[in-house]
Formats: C-alpha cells, structure tokens, sequence
C-alpha cells in the first residue's frame, strides 16, 4: 500500500479519531450523550454556522487545517474531533484562538460571521475553546497516533454495480448489434450529480426508465433480425429453427459480448430453453435468436457494470469492461475480452499496456469528449436562450462553435502531450468565422483554425472563450455570482454553501432615476451580513469578467437599458428604450488563493494554472467521472498519486488518464 501523506493524516486526525486520548471520557464510553458533551453542546453551534459547507475536502476552505467529519459519523467521531479542535487554541490565552476568532470574524474570516458575537452561541463556543486548552501536547499526539491507524485501516469501497449511462447504451447497441439509432435519446432524461451524469447515487431505475428499457430490447431484437441476420450475429449457418449446436455458439457468444464476460453453462441452458420454445412456436431460428437478444438488453448483466473487484470470478473480464466504458465509453471489443481471458489485464503492467494501446484508437478522443462535455456543460450552452433585442448575434450555430471551439483546445492539449494546464493560459484558440467576429481578432484560414488571441483583448484559455460566458449567464445578462460559482465548483472542486432558507435574493430594480452596473447592484449581498458569507466568495471572482458579456463579446462599457412599462407601452409603442452608458469595474480576486488579484481571463488564468488547488480539481474531475462517484477519505492515496504522476510529466492528460486507470482502487483493490 502506498504511504500516506503526512500532511494528509494530520488533516485526517482533525476529523476522523479513532479513540480520544487516554483519560479524556467520552460520550460512547460514558454510555451515553453528557450535557456538557462537545457533540451535544459546542458541535450543535458549528453545525449551525455551516462551517462544514466550507471545511472540508471539497469546501472552500479545504486548504485549512479544519475538516469537519462525515454528515454520518458515529458519536464517538464526533467527540473525538472535538478533542482533536485543540490543534485550533491558543493555550495561553484561549480568546485569541483561531477556533474563537475565525467563526465570530474577530480574527479575519473568509467566511465572515457565522457566530454571532456576544450570543449564547458563541458564549458555547468560548466554553469548549478554554477546555481544550487543558488538554496537553502528549493528548494531541496521542490523538493524531489513533487517526493515523483508523486512516490505515479504512476499507475500500464496497462493491457497486453501475447502470450503463444513456451515452453508453447507445454506443453498446451501436457496437453490439449495428443499430445507429441512439435509442436512449429517448429515455427519461439523466440528472447531474457531482458535475456528471454517470454517478451511481443518481442511477436508480425508475418504472419510467425500466419500461423504456423493454420498449428499446424489443425494438432493437426485432430490428437486428428484419430480413435475416444481417448483421451477422450468429455466427454459423443454422440447419433448421430447432439447431441446438447453433443456438448454443449463438447465445454464448452474444451473450460474452452483451454481458462482457463468459455465460455459466447455466445461464446459456436458460436462454437455449428460451430459444428453443421461441423457435419452436415460429419455426423460426431467427426469432429464437430475436427472442434471446431481447432478454438479455434487459439484464442486469448487460444494464449494469459489475465491480466486484478481486473476489469476482470474472475479475479480468470486469477490468475489461471498466477500462472500455471509460476509454472508449462503450463495451470491450472482441480483441479487449480476449485479453481478459487471456490473463493479460490481472496486473496493473498490463493493464498499463492495454490502456495505453486504447488510448491511441480514436474512440478514446469520443470518450474524453464525453468527460469534457459534461465538465464543461455544454448543454447549458447548446439550450441556452438569450433575449433577441439585446443578443441578435446569438444563433444555435454559434454556440455549436462555441462548443466547438471548447471541444477543439482541449484535444490539442490532451492528445499532443502538451501541458494540460494551458487550458486556463493559452493565448491562442481554434475559431469558426462567426466566433472571430464575436471576438473581434482575424478570421482563420479555415473553419476553427488556429488563431492567436492580440496582446490587449485579455482573452486566454477556456475563461477567455464564450463557452464558459455563455454558460454562466442569464438570457439577459452577465451573472457575476454565476461565473464565480462555476470557478469554485468546475475549477477548484469546491462546493459554496446554498443560501440560508427564507434570503431574498431579489436585487435592486434599475430605473431611469437611478441606473446602476452588476457590481453596484450585487454590493447589496455583499453588505448583507446573512448573504455575504457565501456571496464574497463567488461575487467577485465573476465581476471580474464584467466586460464580456453574455455571449462572450467584449464590451468596454455596460449598457443599462430602461425599456417602457407595458402601460407606457400601449401609449407609446414607438418609444425607444432609455440607455445609460456606464464604467465597468473589472478587478476581481479568488478569496482564499493569496496574490489572486485579477482583471482580466488571462490573469485569473494564470492564477488557476499554477494553483495547486486548480491542478489537483483537474484529477478529482477525472476521477469522479471514471469511478462513477465522488472520491472519499479511502481514496485519497490514488488521487495524491494520480496527482504526483500528473504534475511529474508536465501536466499531460494522458498520464492522468493511465494513472487513475492502473490505481488499486480503479482495479478492485485497496487505494
């Protein structure tokens, strides 16, 4: 097992203890919660003041020592990340505690307030900050000993099984039987979950979903099978509709390519039984076969991806069908599975082989775009809708370039080796004709060609591009929050907290008396004691990107047009609105990332490709979009690997890719 990380335990031991330190009582050890209990008492307080929201792995603040233990942790956790707050006091004198100051905003707070100075909350708070200052260095330590062995001890995963994402179903239908019909577009539409549409917490099978599976396993068996077997899935010449030694060589290789592994001689006598009476009551082989396919696309073996890790008989085969899904976002081919069998893919060498020879076959660049699609959102782009008056430029073509354009950069970067973290600082794009006039630099020599972006326009990498404006605004305007939003939670894997329940977040009215820009407007959240806590950390990241508007086009000043009332309206259709032409404030800054002061794409850019922070998001992105899910304490391990090997080779994409694909945990094992 790789070591962990030091720095990482000690983050660890804030949160998850295994036992506090000798002669400190617990409540679990007291049989039961005391009054005066850190999870009755000072925890409540901090729940409260959503401190977890920011203080953990994926937080805002997840840079900081604090790391709050799991929503589920047991009792005793709690307790013991209490004790383990110590870490936090200022034994001499308690009130000058960071875990006093920070949340009451005495001592500068990212944050602000959470803790109302001079309530009983706070009253709470102080109490268990001077308790912890009794606790001595060797309590610390021990504690820290206790965290470090629960860190190692922590168990994988437990096995999952993953429904084929609509994406993939069509793909596997197009491989397995030559159907180009992409069924699945018809389905009930997939939700996303962690930034992606492939996580196992949102892959229920809902009574919608699971009768469109049938409706698409007769469709498609019935289809394969018009005229014959055109597509030759059978792989011998029946003699008759009742030829038992066809059927069998056709239900065992169909079923090893549509459940991507061998079939027990049980599994095959029950779909020749099936065969046999289809086929029998047609006179038919065809519909025996027809009758075979429409079983088996409904399932669970073909519907779902077992990961069962090591203790699967079909262990190979299952690592086939992970690396295929996520290199090729499709089942293995015929070449694949015979590796499988073969024992090739049993060590992560070969798999390392395998997955390099994948990546060089052009279904891993549709795959990537698959990842980088969702990443992106290019669906907010491609059903965006903007108001006509004010965007006239904005067509469905143009954000199918924008996409484009987007799509375009980032397989320059990945597939030649270049440094992936050019996608935040690359002064250069690949523009369609309609995009450079958007941006206002030379048309290309050919439809998204290479162009390099002028010295002065402030445009570098996917901030710089419309894609990323687009996405992260109204129909009728910027939205700063947005885009700060979009930063924190695509770029550096953090989650903002949601506004408390009840905020109003309505802003102020422009009128003709008193115009006002985004920036102006939005200072009322940011003056707001209850709004600004979570709206300083978003608000001015976007205001930063104030001069490019809603579409990406640049704009030196911002126009705020007062159009007439409905009743002015009638009395005057021929009215025109009232503009006012307004200075635009571009300075912007990234709370919690010191010297990120910026005005421009380019500069922010730059930040972001050289914040650790940024390049480690990068990892985690592809992470949870391979596994399926968001990464835990357990897999902390392969990401810091994933991570170093990244940064090793010069930020090329293809070594993350292999990295992750060959880590213990991606291969069934421990991380």
């Amino acid at each position: 097992m790789r070591s962990i990380p030091t720095q990482a335990l000690i983050l660890f031991a804030l949160y998850v203890f295994a036992a506090p330190a000798h002669g400190q009582n617990t409540a679990s050890e007291t049989g039961g919660t005391t009054r005066d209990s850190f999870s009755s008492k000072a925890y409540p307080v901090l729940e409260n003041a959503q401190c977890r929201a920011c203080h953990s792995d994926s937080g805002v603040a997840s840079g900081t020592r604090l790391h709050f233990p799991a929503p589920d942790a047991s009792q005793q956790e709690i307790e013991s990340f209490g004790l383990g707050l110590a870490a936090l006091v200022d034994t001499a004198n308690p009130a000058d505690s960071l875990l006093f100051g920070k949340p009451t905003n005495r001592i500068k707070h990212t944050g602000g307030e959470r803790i109302l100075q001079g309530s009983e909350d706070e009253r709470i708070l102080r109490a268990w900050v001077e308790r912890l200052a009794g606790v001595s260095k060797e309590q610390q330590r021990a504690a820290v000993e206790q965290a470090v062995s629960a860190a190692r001890r922590v168990a994988a995963r437990p096995a999952a099984a993953r429904r084929l994402t609509h994406a993939q179903y069509n793909n596997t239908v197009r491989d397995l039987l030559g159907d180009f019909t992409r069924p699945a577009n018809q389905f009930p539409q997939e939700d996303f979950i962690n930034g992606f549409k492939n996580q196992v917490d949102g892959q229920s099978i809902s009574p919608l979903l699971a009768e469109a599976y049938g409706q698409a396993a007769e469709n498609l068996a019935r289809t394969a099978f018009l005229g014959g077997d055109r597509n030759r899935l059978v792989p011998c010449q029946p003699t008759g509709a009742s030829d038992e030694q066809c059927a069998d060589r056709f239900v065992r290789r169909f079923g090893t390519k549509a459940f991507r592994r061998p079939l027990s001689d049980k599994e095959a006598g029950a779909y020749r039984a099936l065969f046999a009476v289809e086929a029998g009551r047609e006179n038919d082989f065809y519909k025996g076969a027809q009758i075979v396919v429409e079983a088996m696309l409904q399932s669970p073996h073909f519907l779902f991806l077992s990961e069962r890790g090591r203790s699967s008989p079909w262990y190979s085969h299952e690592v086939a069908s992970r690396l295929s899904y996520v290199l090729w976002n499709t089942a293995p081919d015929d070449e694949l599975l015979r590796e499988a069998a073969e024992g090739r893919l049993a060590t992560p060498e070969g798999v390392e082989r395998t997955a390099r020879r994948m990546l060089d076959d052009p279904r891993a660049r549709g795959a990537m775009d698959e990842f980088l699609a969702q990443w992106m959102r290019f669906d907010r782009a491609l059903t965006a809708i903007r108001e006509r008056r004010l965007f006239r430029e904005f067509t469905p073509e143009l954000a199918g370039s924008m996409v484009e354009e987007t799509r375009r950069l980032f397989h320059h970067l990945a597939w030649s080796d270049a440094s992936f973290m050019e996608f935040f600082t690359a002064n250069y794009s690949f523009v369609s004709s309609d995009l450079a006039a958007l941006y206002g630099c030379p048309a290309p020599a050919e439809e998204f060609g290479r162009v390099e972006f002028p010295p002065d326009s402030g445009r570098a990498g996917v901030l710089g591009q419309a894609l990323f404006h687009t996405v992260t605004s109204k129909p009728a305007d910027t939205s700063a929050t947005e885009r700060g939003l979009f930063i924190r939670e695509h770029f550096l894997c953090q989650k903002v907290p949601p506004p408390p329940p009840g905020v109003n977040a309505t802003l102020p009215t422009v009128t003709d008396e008193k115009p006002m820009t985004n920036r102006e407007r939005l200072a009322v959240h940011l003056n707001n004691e209850t709004c600004s806590g979570c709206h300083r950390l978003v608000d001015p990241i976007g205001l930063g990107f104030e001069q490019y508007d809603a579409i990406g086009k640049f704009r030196e000043k911002q126009v705020v047009k007062i159009y007439p009332t409905r009743d002015e309206d009638m009395n005057n259709r021929k009215k025109r609105p009232v503009e006012h032409v307004l200075d635009i404030d571009t300075s912007g800054w990234v709370a919690g990332i010191p010297g990120s002061e910026f005005s421009t794409p380019r500069q922010l850019g730059k930040v972001l490709s050289e914040n650790a922070g940024c390049q480690k998001c990068v990892v985690k992105q592809l992470f949870r979009y391979a596994f399926g899910r968001q990464e835990t304490a357990a897999d902390q391990p392969a990401i810091d690997a994933a991570f170093d090997r990244f940064r090793d080779s010069g930020f090329r994409f293809r070594e993350l890719i292999v990295s992750l694909v060959t880590s213990r945990a991606f291969l069934g094992g421990e991380s």
